[in-house]
């Protein structure tokens, strides 16, 4: 996989600490920017939103 994105709240500073993304046609994978040679999360695509919305409706810390 060579389309990886970082969040756009990334920044400057601590900004290569973040999660970055990518896509293929049925999966998203997710990875540590700090480690990007380890082995990245791969969700289903049908999997992805339910995840991400489960990630919001959590109540911060």
């Amino acid at each position: 996989m060579d389309n990886w994105r970082k969040s756009s709240y990334s920044g400057p500073g601590d900004g290569n600490e973040c999660v970055e993304m990518a896509t293929t046609p049925t999966h998203i994978a997710v990875r540590d920017s700090k480690t990007p040679a380890t082995r990245p999360l791969a969700f289903p695509l049908a999997a992805f939103a339910p995840f991400l919305e489960a990630l919001k409706a959590r109540p911060r810390r």
